[in-house]
């Protein structure tokens, strides 16, 4: 995986390359960047950097001592961009073979009788995983592992994944080793929150580990992650994607016309993982959804309500979650289009722009910022495993007592 395979991150990308060709490169970094950010594809094209022949062989040419901090006989010298993509390690990193590219991530027992849990268990599924969902979240990991007859897991045993004190222990042992082929061993633990206490045995292997040695931590939650670690790595900051490279990246890889490109790039806010799910169901029209139930809740139709809320509880909760996060979209660009100047509004489509007109003469802004949280907090039942149709007849009673009764505060 090169750096040119990426979506966006240019500025990382750069930031990630000027460390190593610097000599400020520290024995161990943390990505940070929230879900869809790309931070794991990105620490596998930059473990591929490090390990590309070609960058190496730059290196030893241009009399760089060492990748960490070490000091250069000559001036810092113009490293190459991307990793060269053809030779034998880089054909092998893009396979996730190399023998000196190790991963630790979150893992299930397969049944109650399997005490000693590693990574390398699954390491023929992680590579499927990888080459399908490379933006993928752990989520995404877990339930990969669970419905894949390989794994023949028995599903009641430790559903939320874990790295355990034994995955230390191999990490530890592993690292130990000489390097097979390149001048340099990289782990990528992708993750770290799921360490729990034994994750303190890292510690010195962090602090002093062996030489050419680099430890890529990938991570959501900065708040939990072990503070021991935390101190210990020095931090990559991954931003969410902009809106141009995901628009982008959707017509370009993925075909979606350009329409709707920028109507899933709206909604998805930054997350690739959510936009791909999203144009996965580019033939919904959820525009159309949102207009109809607005209809039968304002106009207190029962028997419509009723039909309508069973039509929406039988399509599964990630398209429930994707409704409505569309309709909160909506929402926002009603508030857009009350405060901004039409030639600042080229991006409303004029489906959105007359919806917004329309429910800006409904309701006030404060109605709206009401409906808004009231859509929030049920994608988050609707996470949780909430009853689809309590929480749409809830919801609908909710937003009609909004926009008619003007009553902002709710009983939760």
């Amino acid at each position: 995986m090169q750096f040119n395979n990426l979506i966006g991150q240019e500025a990382t990308k750069k930031h990630l390359i000027d460390l190593v060709s610097h000599n400020r490169l520290s024995h161990a970094l943390l990505f940070l960047g929230r879900e869809g950010s790309g931070a794991l594809p990105l620490a596998i094209a930059f473990a591929q950097y490090v390990l590309c022949e070609k960058v190496n062989s730059q290196s030893r040419s241009e009399n760089v001592i060492e990748l960490f901090g070490g000091e250069k006989v000559q001036d810092t010298p113009v490293y190459l961009e991307d990793s060269c993509g053809v030779c034998s390690s880089c054909n092998k990193v893009a396979q996730l073979i190399h023998p000196d590219l190790h991963f630790s991530y979150p893992a299930i027992k397969k049944d109650s009788k399997h005490d000693r849990l590693l990574s390398t268990d699954y390491i023929i599924e992680w590579r499927e995983f990888i080459q399908q969902f490379p933006y993928g979240s752990v989520a995404d990991w877990i339930n990969f592992l669970k419905e894949n007859p390989k794994t023949k897991i028995e599903s009641p045993v430790n559903k939320q994944g874990n790295i355990t004190v034994h995955e230390c222990d191999d990490i530890s042992h592993k690292l130990s080793l000489k390097a097979f082929e390149s001048s340099y061993k990289v782990l990528i633990m992708w993750m770290p929150e799921f360490l729990g206490t034994s994750g303190n045995k890292l510690l010195k292997l962090i602090e002093e580990p062996p030489p050419d040695t680099l430890f890529i931590f990938v991570a959501e939650d900065e708040n939990a992650i072990l503070p021991t670690i935390l101190s210990r790595t020095q931090l990559i900051k991954i931003p969410s994607l902009s809106n141009a490279d995901i628009e982008q990246a959707l017509i370009s890889e993925y075909h979606i016309a350009p329409e709707k490109a920028v109507q899933i790039t709206a909604i998805a806010d930054g997350n690739f993982r959510e936009a791909l799910l999203l144009s996965q169901n580019a033939e919904e029209d959820w525009h159309a959804q949102v207009r109809e139930w607005l209809n039968v809740t304002l106009k207190n139709k029962v028997t419509a309500q009723l039909k309508w809320i069973d039509d929406i509880s039988r399509i599964g909760r990630e398209k429930q979650k994707q409704f409505l996060k569309y309709f909160i979209h909506l929402l926002q660009q009603a508030i857009r289009v009350r405060y901004l100047d039409a030639d600042n509004l080229s991006s409303i489509s004029d489906d959105e722009k007359d919806f917004a007109v329309r429910l800006n003469r409904l309701c006030d802004i404060s109605a709206q910022e009401a409906i808004i949280n009231e859509l929030d907090k049920a994608i988050y039942y609707i996470e949780r495993n909430a009853h689809a149709k309590m929480l749409f007849h809830a919801l609908t009673i909710r937003i009609f007592h909004i926009i008619k009764d003007n009553s902002l505060i709710l009983v939760n």
